[in-house]
């Protein structure tokens, strides 16, 4: 696992309906006769096993007569019921085969693993994965019951063998290698103890070394993919099919083709034989027709009989057979399980054919042979429909032509008198109607979703499933919120979406057939919504326009139980550690007191009466050092230094807020009384630590440069005397906040001393206690820094360690309650091969359970952000807009007042002593209309002359326009930009009063007035004039820092 690998969360919502089966397509199919069960392999991911209920077990030489049909009405074999399911992978499964006695079940991906299901063992792990590709996995194949290794081929241009028994990777052919070809994906494979035969897009069928990874010889005959390959048993023959409508047959020993056969009219997908010789083999095509092929006792293969079995709707993935029985895998979700057709019995000639095939095919010698005795089971001998015969080659002598005169031509002079070349018309060439009908038993599959449409919200995704449904869920209950049937999902987007910008925070896919979510760290914090927007059964209180972080806000509750199972860790931790100092102090023959030497506060004392440990004693400097607390005096030697960032939780935690109207303090003064009620505002910074973490301001950026910090540790050391401060406490506070009290007071600072050590793992202090330590770049090392703080706290003579673990609160992230099978997926992106690894899957219900393996997967990002409720910080994203009052009826609030914004700037004339117009304006892309108006109101009226509760609000007297349509108070900046503006450049906004209001204007228009306010804009002033302004006053008006 890489250092820098990107690491993301998925979760999976859970379907309404929870019945056994695919929801997709299925791709692949495994039979164990020995134990009745069918495996399947689909598209969404799941492995399916399916309790068939039939005696798979090959017959016996003569105890089963081949002319019985077990689809007699007499005979009807029970249902297949199902037996149980597993979600191997999170991508399309591609292939699936049974290796080493049909006790390990293999399967290949989309996610690029290989994966090992033992699904009759005990301990029920799910399925491992044992190999990895770099792109798509197409084909795994095994090379027979007694190896202990599989192949797997894919996109990559690679075949790997891996080990069935955890030893990863046996061998590697590099298929892209062979003679410097650029292409070499893998579409089909076959493997014996001693080759592997491999085909492609290329049309060429490789034969590769099992033991050297060598070349061996290639055919070159197909003309399109192929698709498909078998090998015998004693590897002398190869058998491949082709989207070029062909079946061919190679032989090892002469090095060509041997036979080429025309059975299909379409691309051939699939083949299956369980023959040793493959002298019955099936094969399957897109049009869906399956046919079944017959060569045992014929001196050519072309002299076989080919017999179109049954036909899908649709195309046949793949197909196998066992105890009389076909099963067809197609794109559909159901299994369909088919009569097999006895080959060996008699064509069903029409009334105008009398003539046996024998009559053709003299040498053709029958293996068995039909008895000619014993009566079939149910008194009627079953024969092959003559429209179900295909041809198997162009040399083929079956079927018969059909006769011109079918009442006066004879069998005997059709013999004598139709050259050889009229023997290959075919009747009725393009009619083949197949033996079965109908499948004799059919394994419903459920329905999925194909479709989906994320709303402008970003919270709620409309789903189309495979059953036509369409259904609205919300991405934050994890639940379908309403069904609006069998619809178009074009006609309900419409109905349901908003007017909404939301920033894009999560990836949606349906890929296998259910609603995927995916959060990565780079943006899954980026979006936000309004409190006053949620319905909640519980009521909360929020502060007015308060948003919420909506990737903060769905990983808490979905690791919820993870968060407690580590809060009941933390708190062992504690106890034992306070359990064991105690211990520790409570030694067998320890001094009652100890004898400290006097230090004196002025000049050096002598080492003859100080410890002997030590020939010099460093002043005092006037400083009395607890004597309880041990360690500080090694503190006192290093210089004020702030240590430098050791990554993340390198400092004192501190919880970082939602948003920065948290901070209820930013701003003593108000203007207006719309501003009065406010807790804080949207252009308010929060202050910057030394490694770049936003700290909770209290007060004013102004307020706050006159005072002194506090140490977090302050209030638990009542006892501590207040001279008590020396260079280690300034280093203390110089970490923290020496950005935010500028380094001209870095000397002046006089704060207490904290109770806890510095984290940074690079000062002088800390890097000899870790030397021994490492920190791992996972989950478990932010509870490893977590619990150094604890040791630390303890080693300095803490009596009590509070837990630093402090999950965000209701009132930030309200409660959600996301379904227990909801499933969790910890992801790892690898560049290197072309996709995504899964490295953990659980559910949210047994997340708890599960912590172990979690901390060791889990990214360091996800554990700040559930147990210090801490996000990455990123650049705010700002929408540039201008202010204009309509038609010149109100005040500008430039301070040069109004300017026509065709005029250009150098055409303007001013007064010398008059600035630039500002009224370009920049804000945090979710602010809303109602602050830019009350923005405006500040600007261009007097401040109230006293507080009244009832007074009006601006967003009731004043109307912002924006392309003259009247904007809600309520629309953000991002949505009057995508939704009302649509353009680039600057957003162009007018506002006007509506009369409900009289309007009492400044004396001079366009002055900001003189008291102090909270308002929600950055002036498009120069950046250091803005930066100047920002430190100078407490209003909220700031460049690039707004929140």
């Amino acid at each position: 696992m890489g250092r820098n690998a990107r690491k993301r969360i998925s979760y999976v919502l859970p379907l309404a309906n929870s019945a056994g089966g695919h929801r997709l397509g299925v791709n692949g199919l495994a039979v164990d006769p020995l134990d009745s069960i069918l495996y399947s392999g689909g598209r969404d991911g799941v492995i399916c096993a399916w309790d068939l209920h039939l005696d798979l077990q090959p017959p016996q030489s003569e105890e089963r007569d081949p002319f019985a049909d077990s689809n007699a009405p007499a005979y009807k074999p029970p249902p297949t019921q199902f037996r149980q399911q597993v979600q191997a992978h999170t991508h399309w499964i591609n292939d699936i085969v049974l290796a080493q006695n049909n006790q390990a079940l293999v399967s290949a991906s989309s996610d690029i693993t290989v994966k090992l299901w033992r699904p009759a063992a005990q301990d029920n792990v799910p399925p491992q994965t044992i190999g990895l590709h770099t792109d798509y996995v197409k084909r795994v194949a095994s090379p027979g019951p007694n190896e202990t290794w599989v192949a797997s081929g894919g996109l990559d241009h690679k075949i790997n063998l891996w080990d069935l028994n955890g030893a990863g990777q046996k061998l590697q052919i590099a298929v892209g290698d062979d003679e410097n070809t650029a292409k070499g994906s893998v579409y089909a494979l076959a493997a014996n103890s001693s080759i592997i035969a491999s085909g492609g897009p290329e049309s060429i069928v490789r034969i590769w070394d099992t033991r050297t990874a060598k070349r061996i010889t290639k055919f070159v005959g197909h003309t399109d993919n192929v698709r498909d390959v078998l090998i015998t048993q004693d590897g002398d023959t190869i058998m491949t099919a082709s989207s070029d409508q062909t079946v061919k047959v190679w032989s090892m020993t002469a090095g060509r083709c041997m036979y080429t056969l025309t059975m299909h009219n379409d691309s051939v997908w699939s083949l299956y034989s369980d023959d040793p010789q493959l002298s019955v083999f099936y094969s399957s095509d897109r049009s869906g027709i399956v046919a079944k092929s017959d060569v045992r006792g014929c001196a050519e293969m072309d002299e076989g009989v080919s017999v179109a079995v049954c036909q899908e709707h649709e195309g046949v993935n793949k197909i196998t057979c066992a105890g009389g029985y076909i099963w067809t895998a197609t794109s559909s979700s159901s299994i369909n399980r088919w009569n097999d057709v006895e080959t060996a019995a008699d064509v069903a000639l029409p009334e105008s054919y009398k003539w046996h095939r024998a009559s053709v095919g003299t040498a053709r010698t029958r293996i068995p042979s039909p008895p000619s005795t014993s009566p079939p089971t149910n008194g009627v001998v079953p024969k092959i429909p003559f429209k179900a015969l295909l041809r198997m080659s162009n040399t083929a002598p079956f079927p018969l032509f059909s006769a011109n005169d079918a009442e006066t031509t004879t069998a005997h002079s059709i013999a004598s008198t139709r050259k050889p070349s009229e023997a290959l018309t075919v009747a009725d060439t393009g009619l083949v109607v197949p033996c079965r009908a109908l499948p004799d038993f059919s394994i419903e599959g459920q329905n999925g979703l194909i479709k989906h449409v994320l709303l402008n919200d970003r919270r709620r995704v409309l789903t189309l499933d495979t059953a036509g449904e369409v259904t609205l869920w919300d991405l934050l209950q994890c639940a379908p919120i309403k069904a609006f049937g069998k619809r178009h999902l074009e006609d309900v987007v419409p109905e349901v979406n908003t007017r909404e910008t939301v920033a894009h925070w999560c990836a949606v896919d349906t890929r296998t057939g259910s609603l995927t979510c995916v959060l990565e760290e780079n943006y899954c914090f980026d979006a936000e919504m309004y409190a006053d927007e949620l319905h909640l059964e519980e009521k909360i209180e929020f502060r007015e326009d308060q948003r919420i972080n909506l990737g903060k806000w769905i990983l808490r509750y979905l690791f919820s139980n993870l968060i407690d199972e580590e809060i009941k860790r933390d708190e062992d931790f504690r106890t034992a550690l306070l359990k064991e100092k105690a211990t520790s102090t409570q030694r067998s023959n320890a001094p009652t007191s100890i004898q400290i030497p006097e230090a004196p506060i002025n000049g050096w004392k002598d080492a003859v009466s100080g410890p002997t440990s030590g020939s010099t004693i460093r002043a005092t400097n006037g400083f009395h050092l607890p004597v309880t607390t041990p360690g500080l005096s090694i503190g006192l030697a290093t210089p004020g230094i702030p240590p430098s960032s050791a990554g993340h939780g390198a400092q004192q935690p501190t919880t970082l807020p939602t948003t920065a109207e948290e901070d209820a303090g930013l701003s003593r003064t108000q203007t207006q009384k719309s501003q009065a009620k406010e807790s804080g505002d949207y252009f308010s910074a929060a202050t910057s630590g030394e490694n770049g973490k936003t700290e909770p301001s209290t007060e004013s950026s102004s307020d706050a440069a006159n005072e002194n910090p506090q140490s977090p540790a302050t209030e638990d050391a009542p006892g501590q005397a207040k001279k008590a401060k020396g260079m280690f406490s300034k280093k203390f506070n110089m970490s923290f906040n020496m950005k935010k009290f500028g380094s001209g007071n870095a000397a002046a600072e006089t704060a207490r001393p904290a109770a806890v050590d510095e984290k940074s793992e690079d000062s002088d202090s800390r890097s000899v206690k870790t030397d021994e330590k490492v920190i791992e770049d996972n989950f478990y090392g932010v509870i490893q820094k977590l619990r150094q703080e604890y040791e630390d706290q303890v080693s300095l003579g803490g009596a009590t360690v509070n837990s630093q673990i402090a999950p965000s609160l209701p009132n930030e992230t309200p409660v959600l309650k996301p379904p227990c099978s909801t499933t969790i997926l910890i992801q790892e992106d690898r560049p290197d091969s072309g996709g995504v690894a899964d490295l953990f899957e659980g559910k949210v219900g047994s997340l708890g359970q599960q912590a172990d393996l979690i901390e060791k997967v889990a990214p360091i990002w996800l554990a700040d952000v559930l147990l210090r409720n801490q996000i990455p910080l990123k650049d705010i994203v700002k929408v540039s807009f201008i202010l204009e009052p309509y038609q010149n009826l109100l005040p500008s609030i430039s301070s040069d007042g109004y300017i026509p914004l065709l005029v250009p700037s150098d055409k303007v004339v001013r007064s010398a002593n008059t600035t630039q117009s500002n009224n370009r304006l920049n804000a945090n892309r979710m602010l809303r209309a109602r602050k830019i108006l009350a923005y405006v109101a500040e600007r261009i009226e007097p401040p109230p002359e006293k507080d009244d509760p009832d007074q009006i609000r601006p967003e009731e007297y004043l109307e912002l326009y924006c392309n003259n349509q009247l904007i809600s108070p309520l629309m953000t900046l991002a949505s009057i930009r995508a939704h009302v503006w649509r353009g680039g450049g600057d957003v162009l906004l007018y506002y006007k009063a509506n009369g409900r209001k009289e309007i009492k204007q400044l004396s001079t228009p366009g002055t900001p007035p003189p008291a102090p306010g909270s308002t929600g804009v950055s002036e498009g002033k120069a950046s250091s004039d803005a930066g100047r302004s920002s430190q100078q006053s407490s209003r909220g008006i700031i460049e690039g820092r707004a929140i």
